[in-house]
């Protein structure tokens, strides 16, 4: 069976969401990164439509509501104004080795995705694996936030096709999605 990683990176605010692992031992993987809450709900949908892992990335600096205040020059202006910037993760994850695809899930800050998530992807070795991306954003589209993730990882990863969506997605959008590109045979 295809071994599939979830990688749903949404920013959280409060470390009060899914641990590190909520349930290991499935060859599926969710990885969330959320600070508004917006992606965490779509990212439990596919968990849960998948039997998936799920791993929350967290900030070694937590986001502030401060930080995420657009157009102030706060850090989240700040670090989307620079592509080298690379924020530390607290929690790095392990055993990636057990998962083959990965769905990367992530809001949209300024177009793009947050640098932490640029973090991530060069954190491990992805080669051979099967990728794609998800985003939420609440007026931004898509864009080439996908693309511009593509060349952080090994030049031998599948890439499938990404999607954004608004908040308040449901769990029907999500299977919708995941039964498009294939990770959800239609019944």
């Amino acid at each position: 069976m295809k071994r599939i990683i979830v990688v749903f990176m949404a920013l959280i605010l409060c470390a009060s969401g899914i641990g590190a692992f909520a349930e290991q031992g499935s060859d599926i993987l969710i990885v969330v990164f959320s600070c508004t809450g917006n992606t965490k709900p779509l990212a439990e949908y596919a968990a849960e439509l998948l039997g998936a892992d799920l791993y929350e990335i967290e900030a070694a600096q937590p986001y502030t509501e401060a930080d995420l205040a657009y157009y102030t020059g706060g850090r989240c202006d700040q670090e989307q104004d620079d592509p080298d910037v690379r924020p530390a993760i607290a929690n790095p994850l392990d055993g990636i080795d057990q998962y083959s695809t990965i769905i990367i899930g992530h809001p949209i800050w300024h177009g793009q995705a947050p640098r932490i998530i640029s973090t991530f992807l060069e954190s491990y070795d992805f080669s051979g694996k099967t990728m794609t991306t998800f985003c939420t954003s609440m007026s931004s589209g898509l864009g080439s936030s996908a693309s511009n993730l593509y060349p952080l990882v090994s030049d031998t990863v599948t890439w499938l096709e990404s999607r954004r969506f608004p908040a308040g997605a449901t769990k029907e959008d999500i299977a919708g999605w995941l039964k498009s590109i294939g990770m959800i045979t239609a019944e």
